[in-house]
């Protein structure tokens, strides 16, 4: 069982080199997030998410297991399907470049990352808790789907990261 807890700003360097060493270790398999270093997730991105209280940590033994972003921010064309449920952007989360240590693939680590995000949600009485996955990315889209998460329409989306790309939209009603 992993630990979650907020990230701080002394973890910001570790926090980093977690998502260089992630996509590094990615770069050559079949699925994949459309990662790059130092383009996404950008270092003033991990910044910020900390300085805001957005970024968790997830510790197994008491090593980084894995690390996501959870806000209220989302790209504009979240507004171009039919949500589940009508929230406005205060009563919603938005997870964000979850990812889990290579080495620890297949043990369970996204599930528990998502539920911790789904408490928080409801802790914080929130409508709905979104995401997009690049189209493709089957590991992430079939976590997503395993925690509950119900797909929501497909649309182009353009990151800095992937440029203009096909994005799933996905989205576990509270």
């Amino acid at each position: 069982m992993i630990e979650i807890r907020l990230a701080g700003s002394p973890d910001c360097g570790a926090i980093r080199e977690f998502y260089n060493g992630l996509i590094d270790a990615i770069a050559h398999m079949t699925y994949k997030p459309g990662w790059k270093r130092d383009l996404y997730p950008a270092e003033d991105f991990l910044r910020r998410c900390i300085e805001r209280g957005q970024m968790y940590i997830g510790e197994l033994d008491g090593q980084m297991a894995a690390c996501m972003a959870v806000n209220q921010e989302h790209n504009p064309e979240y507004g171009s399907v039919q949500w589940g449920v009508e929230a406005e952007n205060s009563e919603l989360l938005v997870v964000h470049a979850l990812g889990v240590h290579p080495g620890l693939f297949g043990r369970g680590i996204a599930g528990q990352m998502i539920q911790g995000v789904i408490d928080l949600a409801r802790r914080e009485h929130l409508k709905s808790v979104r995401l997009d996955v690049l189209e493709g990315n089957l590991p992430a889209e079939k976590a997503y789907l395993k925690a509950g998460f119900v797909y929501r329409g497909t649309v182009r989306m353009f990151y800095p990261d992937t440029g203009w790309k096909k994005f799933k939209l996905l989205e576990y009603i509270v």
